[in-house]
């Protein structure tokens, strides 16, 4: 009897009744039997081949087994070692026989009765569950069709998320035998790696974040401290060295040979601080990121000895007075330059970008949250706080746009230069592209990208408002407008693929201006208007955060549609996101780890609350205290901040 046979015998009642006296499976209800504990996972077979041979289980012997591929079996790491390459058929009773793809039966979640029925072979093909499926329509009479489909797409979503564990672990990098990041892709279809097996700070957030809401701390707990060894490492360019407190964007373990003795080899950590990157731009967000991942790391773990070790609160004041020093810019926002951020080649966002403002205004929080009471902090601390009123007042009030604030703005005066001036940055009315005058909503805004003088960038960058909501650097009214305009205009942001990293795309002679004519941010590819399906769990916090969790599972429905089927792309191009990017890694980690962080939240909302800052009432009326017309007088040398 085939395998497909017998489970349909079950579901028809049929087959013997092997499950005893369970109401469950009587013959009038026939899907019940597809909610057994019987877990299909559906596994490509050349995935499936790389992992049964005897080298790779011998890779995975001494890595966390019992939370990785073999669920919550115990595998007995002397099997492994043991393992004499059998045929991989031997292997938990699993076939390979079809290459086409296959319905793999994972023997830890299946019930003994069931073992007994499904053979030898424990392997479903996809073909029969198909026909299966088929079949199975036909109980539409007696009102079972609909429960029979949700039990087919709760398969293959549980497939997906399997796959993207299982890649995700296949990335990660060790340093001297314990975890330590995960690399940025591991694309077999691409001969060059260029930089993308380097493990990135702003690309292991996601990752880290997914390890920490599965109860792996580990690699978590290595990341943070060895990237820490690495701030302001003896880098430089030109013979000038980057500033102290300075993150790397990337590091990378190399083997090279001990001194004296080329038969000896040791591992090192080689950084980069942008030095070897292209536009040799330095990251200003590495920093801003690694403090956010260190409180979400005892938030999550529990583990408070990490942050409150010495060398860590060095480092974390190192990036605080970093960020916080006095420089010749008149704003509270960080003055930055072109590709400091996750967008990393030239847009067009230097200057001030929302971005960085929203990391910045999320790390002085988690900062403020951490650093330990001491009096050496004491002129940091309010110098910090501080800022966080100057910033918060700043980005809400100058940032924001919506139909009303545009319709003031279109009727701006210019050239005004007395304390009181409406028009306080000189913007003049025609810089309002048509294009926005028709986008905007009645109901929705948005924070823009940049202010400056004479200049505001119109466009819509969908890190820095997410990160806003998340951080409560937007009121409480204005993170709302934010989801309503993502739900108005969920043609443009969302389509086929979340999300949008900015809205509009730069074309024709504006691209070439701006640009310099990038033949990789061309209209609606990469930076210039692509999709990013690692931008679902910024939006899936920031939905848990405002009560409104439906956006984010609506969008994540549509990233399950085909991300999988398309080998986890970095970017998807058109207006769209209907193609694949046309120069897109594929197996792109933070891809993979935006869409299992997205799950994890989504099925237990309270999760996200270690990523999350809230506003405290201090700071709040502070706020609105704050008088930012008040007169010009002499500085008070007497409150003069050490930073």
């Amino acid at each position: 009897m085939g395998t497909s046979e017998a489970v349909l015998q079950v579901l028809s009642g049929a087959g013997p009744r092997v499950f005893g006296s369970d109401p469950c499976f009587s013959p009038s209800d026939s899907t019940c039997a597809l909610n057994l504990h019987l877990k299909c996972s559906r596994r490509r077979a050349s995935r499936c081949f790389e992992f049964l041979k005897c080298s790779s289980m011998l890779q995975y012997r001494d890595r966390r087994l019992s939370s990785g591929f073999f669920g919550n079996t115990k595998v007995d790491p002397s099997w492994l070692q043991n393992c004499k390459c059998q045929k991989a058929e031997s292997v938990s009773g699993v076939t390979t026989e079809d290459g086409n793809g296959t319905w793999f039966v994972d023997n830890s979640k299946m019930l003994d009765p069931i073992d007994t029925m499904v053979n030898a072979s424990n392997v479903l093909e996809f073909q029969d569950l198909q026909q299966l499926k088929r079949e199975n329509e036909g109980l539409t009479s007696n009102g079972t069709n609909g429960a029979v489909s949700d039990t087919f797409d709760n398969i293959s979503v549980d497939s997906i998320e399997d796959e993207a564990w299982e890649l995700l672990r296949e990335s990660m990098v060790y340093y001297c035998g314990s975890p330590i990041g995960t690399i940025a892709a591991k694309d077999p279809t691409s001969s060059s790696t260029l930089n993308y097996d380097h493990v990135f700070i702003r690309d292991f957030i996601p990752s880290g974040i997914a390890f920490l809401l599965k109860g792996e701390y580990d690699i978590v707990r290595n990341f943070i401290l060895h990237t820490l060894q690495l701030q302001s490492w003896e880098k430089t360019m030109d013979c000038h060295s980057p500033g102290q407190g300075l993150m790397p964007a990337s590091f990378k373990v190399r083997t090279v040979p001990l001194d004296g003795d080329d038969s000896a080899t040791e591992e090192v950590l080689d950084p980069d601080f942008g030095e070897a990157a292209i536009g040799r731009v330095a990251p200003v967000d590495s920093g801003l990121w690694w403090i956010i991942l260190l409180r979400a790391y005892g938030k999550c773990s529990g583990d408070l000895s990490v942050q409150e070790r010495v060398d860590v609160q060095t480092g974390i004041k190192m990036i605080l007075r970093l960020c916080l020093a006095d420089g010749f810019d008149m704003f509270p926002t960080l003055l930055v330059t072109d590709g400091s951020c996750m967008i990393d080649r030239r847009m067009g966002i230097h200057g001030h970008p929302l971005e960085i403002q929203a990391l910045f205004y999320s790390a002085l929080l988690c900062a403020r949250e951490m650093l330990a009471p001491e009096d050496g902090s004491a002129d940091l601390l309010r110098a910090l706080n501080n800022r966080l009123v100057a910033l918060s007042f700043h980005i809400r009030e100058y940032y924001w746009i919506d139909s009303r604030k545009l319709n003031e703005i279109y009727r701006y005066k210019t050239e005004e230069y007395s304390y009181d001036a409406v028009n306080k940055f000189n913007i003049y009315p025609d810089q309002i592209p048509p294009w926005l005058v028709e986008w905007i909503p009645n109901k929705g805004g948005y924070l823009i990208g940049n202010l400056q003088p004479a200049h505001m960038d119109f466009r819509f960058f969908s890190l820095g408002n997410l990160w806003s909501v998340v951080s409560s650097l937007a009121t409480l009214d204005q993170s709302h407008a934010i989801l309503d305009l993502i739900e108005a205009k969920w043609v443009d942001l969302v389509a086929d693929m979340p999300l949008k990293i900015c809205y509009p795309a730069l074309e024709g002679q504006e691209w070439q201006i701006i640009t310099g004519s990038d033949p990789k941010n061309t209209a609606w590819s990469y930076h210039n208007a692509g999709s990013w399906p690692t931008l679902l769990w910024q939006l899936t916090v920031a939905c848990i955060k405002t009560n409104r969790p439906e956006i984010a599972a609506r969008a994540v429905e549509i990233a399950e549609k085909r991300i999988s089927r398309d080998n986890w792309p970095e970017y998807y191009d058109t207006k769209r996101g209907r193609f694949i990017g046309k120069q897109a890694r594929l197996f792109q980690t933070w891809s993979i780890a935006g869409y299992l962080v997205a799950k994890l939240l989504l099925a237990d909302p309270s999760k996200a609350k270690i990523l999350i800052t809230e506003e405290d009432s201090e700071l709040v009326n502070a706020f609105l205290s704050a008088n930012p017309r008040r007169k010009r007088g002499r500085k008070n040398l007497k409150q003069t901040y050490i930073v």
